[in-house]
């Protein structure tokens, strides 16, 4: 529980027990009707009133801050969660209950004593479980809007970062000179060119509602990325894509395998000789991007992959995983099923 939950349950523990226990102030009038079945007595008021602030906290306490019982109801195992709560309260009422009893000499039948007894505490579990739930409803609340914001940052980022290395001039440099050459040399091969370009750029500032696009949807837009490539880097350069049709329908986060395409191009020689390869492949519920090493001197953040990652955790609630053997660089990525 932080700081505001734990006065709520202070306040709210205070309000119920006064609540619920006032109509015994009735008996200080003496010509009242209650005051001609039972005496007031203050110590046992006082008594009565802390008992049922204990008891109210006691509830707000094993369902707001105890790891087992939470952990019940995240799993939706209902029936054990009731079972302990109904337990911890039958168990303190009756301790308390024969505690005042005794201490207080309370003469009404042992029948009626109970039953009143257990009719109050009732309530106040009642009353305590309804504020449970919704200080319950309030942290969900509040966990979505971290989420939502964490999410909203992540992207920023993330699409801020990818549009600065599409609009650097290092990129701009490459992607014209090599536009110079091709229309020099094939005017129809340039219109291509301009096309694949065009549609890499509006994928990039297309972004979907959820955030989730289709793994069809992500290798459409490689497949342009990969022809820039190939002619800049011409037969420097190649991509393998081996997708079965039983996973185009699989989602995955916007702009999550083009980062990792540039990123093999940007850290890698790439030459006629020892050509630059990258394979997109599904391993078991994974989509992985493999390029052969060949590192090259770059500033690296790291930033990328980072913001990657967290857009990973907060949209499908999975990590990406980095595997970096000596001869290869492999990133994979988790699927969510649609």
């Amino acid at each position: 529980m932080d700081k505001t939950e734990k006065q709520i349950c202070l306040y709210s523990s205070a309000l119920l027990a006064l609540l619920l226990n006032a109509g015994k102030l009735l008996a200080l009038r003496d010509n009242g009707i209650l005051a001609q079945y039972w005496r007031f007595n203050t110590a046992e008021f006082i008594f009565q009133v802390l008992v049922n602030f204990a008891f109210c906290y006691l509830i707000f306490y094993l369902n707001l801050k105890n790891q087992s019982l939470s952990s019940l109801r995240e799993r939706n195992k209902y029936l054990p969660y009731l079972g302990i709560n109904v337990l911890v309260g039958l168990l303190f009422m009756v301790f308390f209950g024969g505690i005042q009893r005794r201490v207080f000499r309370i003469d009404e039948f042992r029948q009626i004593y109970w039953a009143g007894y257990m009719a109050r505490f009732g309530l106040t579990a009642l009353l305590t479980g309804i504020l449970t739930k919704i200080i319950l409803l309030l942290r969900e609340s509040k966990r979505h809007i971290r989420e939502n914001e964490r999410l909203k940052n992540a992207y920023t980022i993330a699409e801020l970062e990818l549009l600065k290395e599409q609009l650097n001039p290092h990129f701009l440099f490459n992607s014209l000179s090599s536009l110079s050459g091709v229309v020099r040399e094939d005017p129809a091969l340039a219109q291509q060119y301009i096309k694949h370009l065009s549609k890499v750029f509006r994928y990039s500032l297309d972004k979907p509602a959820n955030n989730l696009v289709t793994v069809a949807d992500e290798l459409q837009m490689i497949n342009s990325f990969a022809q820039l490539l190939k002619m800049r880097l011409e037969d420097s350069f190649s991509l393998t894509v081996a997708i079965s049709e039983d996973y185009l329908n699989f989602q995955l986060p916007h702009l999550s395998l083009q980062p990792l395409l540039e990123n093999a191009a940007k850290h890698n020689s790439a030459t006629t000789a020892n050509p630059l390869r990258v394979n997109i492949y599904i391993d078991g519920d994974e989509i992985a991007v493999s390029n052969n090493l060949q590192p090259v001197t770059a500033e690296s953040s790291g930033i990328g992959l980072a913001n990657l990652n967290e857009r990973f955790k907060i949209l499908i609630n999975k990590e990406i995983n980095i595997i970096k053997s000596p001869v290869t660089f492999t990133v994979k990525l988790p699927l969510h099923h649609a």
